[in-house]
């Protein structure tokens, strides 16, 4: 199984080219691809998604939070931080996320590389 965070599904909704739009189709045609709630959440805020696409999304299987996830997104993003880095709080997040369910991440976001330097974190990084 595998995720993708929000800046690749921005340019797979959006029509762009790219390697990461290429494995979210892939994925998505294999029935491999789980989505992250904060990956929903934050594609579901803007105001211009059409309804047909924001049923499709929900429609996707989403990944449910393990005991202590909150902790543990704490202390990675504390980890990141630590070492001077950017950690923004949805990446951190989705980053945890990832870990907990043992998902790689394509993303063309190299916000992430931080996350994975300071854990397991396997980005399927594109751009």
């Amino acid at each position: 199984m595998i995720t993708a965070d929000t800046s690749t599904w921005v340019a797979f909704l959006g029509g762009a080219p790219g390697d990461d739009v290429l494995l979210l189709k892939k994925a998505l045609q294999d029935h491999q691809l789980v989505m992250l709630p904060v990956v929903l959440t934050e594609l579901l805020s803007d105001p211009h998604l059409p309804p047909d696409v924001a049923a499709s999304l929900t429609a996707l299987p989403l990944i449910d939070l393990e005991p202590g996830f909150w902790q543990r997104a704490a202390a990675l993003r504390s980890k990141v931080l630590a070492k001077r880095r950017r950690a923004r709080l949805a990446d951190s997040l989705i980053a945890q996320l990832c870990l907990d369910a043992h998902l790689s991440l394509i993303t063309r976001d190299r916000d992430f590389r931080p996350f994975a330097q300071a854990s397991a974190l396997h980005l399927v990084l594109t751009a």
